[in-house]
């Protein structure tokens, strides 16, 4: 019809469009700058190579990925003193800042052995609790800070849960949730690190938390470290993915072979593929 104007795009539209937008991000967890660390009296963690592969992985990132962001998930150091660990954490975070990419830390248990909340804060360039959340591209990314009581348990407080549930709420943005232990039930019995103690792996108000994930509707993937193994299950539809750490040894002892672990997420609005590189690779994919 003459004169007629063409109809205006519809805001459902335009939401779809900015939830489409596609992202890739660079993780890496579980570096343990620091001292040697054996368990059941083998080198399990090849603590002096972590300088190293840190500093490859950047170079992975800045010459042939080009994320947009990355995420470390945390235990940057071993942790050995609090003088020893100030100076590690920042040598750790240093390289990882030598990316061409934004930087997101989560708080990993040897992080916080000798250090607390303001030191990192310090490093991480931020203020407040080391939980927190952001949105980038047409996403909400939610980072939880999840507590160890040495050798007994892993903790969310009711504070914690309860910014969290507010926090999902206010978004209207597909949702990636980051952690350092594990929300999933994943079995343990035939892990290096954690057979008959789970405790120590799995946060013990993890079905509380995936409640709320699954109420808001909005959680597409958690992304965890912490357990030094690859790691994917999908409970109610939503996806939980646990990395393998950067210089968890391969062989049984010494002289030992790191796993030079790291992660390439690719998310877009119908998918999420995840690719852990290094030399104990896997590959996984959602379709949403």
């Amino acid at each position: 019809m003459p004169g007629a104007r063409a109809p205006c795009p519809s805001p459902v539209i335009v939401y779809l469009w900015r939830m489409a937008a596609e992202l890739t991000l660079g993780i890496i967890t579980d570096l343990h700058f620091g001292p040697e660390a054996r368990h059941m009296g083998k080198l399990r963690k090849l603590t002096h190579q972590a300088g190293d592969l840190a500093r490859d992985f950047v170079r992975r990132m800045n010459d042939q990925v080009a994320p947009d962001r990355i995420v470390n998930l945390g235990d940057d150091i071993e942790d050995e003193s609090r003088e020893a660990d100030l100076v590690r954490y920042g040598e750790c975070q240093d390289i990882l800042r030598g990316a061409r990419a934004p930087l997101s830390n989560v708080a990993g248990n040897h992080d916080l052995v000798n250090l607390n909340r303001d030191d990192l804060n310090r490093f991480w360039e931020r203020s407040g609790p080391l939980y927190y959340s952001f949105d980038q591209a047409g996403w909400h990314f939610v980072v939880l800070h999840t507590i160890e009581r040495q050798d007994i348990e892993i903790r969310v407080p009711t504070p914690q849960l309860e910014w969290l549930t507010a926090d999902l709420a206010a978004t209207r943005l597909p949702t990636i949730v980051l952690m350092h232990h594990s929300a999933s039930e994943q079995s343990l019995d035939d892990s290096r690190w954690w057979p008959g103690r789970a405790h120590l792996a799995l946060v013990k108000e993890r079905a509380d938390l995936r409640r709320i994930f699954e109420h808001s509707g909005r959680v597409r993937a958690v992304l965890n470290g912490h357990l030094h193994w690859n790691h994917f299950d999908v409970i109610a539809g939503i996806p939980y993915v646990t990395v393998q750490s950067l210089i968890e040894n391969l062989d049984d002892d010494g002289p030992g072979r790191a796993a030079a672990a790291h992660a390439v997420v690719h998310l877009s609005e119908r998918r999420m593929v995840l690719r852990v590189l290094g030399s104990d690779p896997a590959r996984y994919q959602v379709e949403w």
